[in-house]
């Protein structure tokens, strides 16, 4: 199954505020590493601003660790991914 499909079976509950927070250096960044590195593809530039689609986020904290300036928290209680084991 193409990872795609898989996403696409993940279930969310969307929160009404982002838990992932950009900083202002993001603006100036020439390699916007977070647009690579999300398999969910949270992050993309658009009309060179980068966007951030956190309601789509795995949790999987790659952006975390390979970008210093994201500001990345969990989502409150209840919202976020919900994982399906089995």
């Amino acid at each position: 199954m193409s990872l795609d499909k898989k996403l696409h079976t993940v279930k969310y509950t969307p929160d009404s505020v982002s838990h992932l927070n950009p900083r202002d250096k993001c603006k100036c960044c020439l390699t916007k590493i977070c647009t690579v590195i999300c398999p969910a593809q949270v992050y993309e530039v658009c009309d060179g601003e980068l966007v951030v689609n956190y309601e789509n986020c795995l949790e999987c904290g790659a952006c975390r660790l390979a970008c210093p300036h994201i500001d990345w928290q969990y989502p409150r209680g209840s919202k976020g991914v919900m994982f399906k084991h089995g």
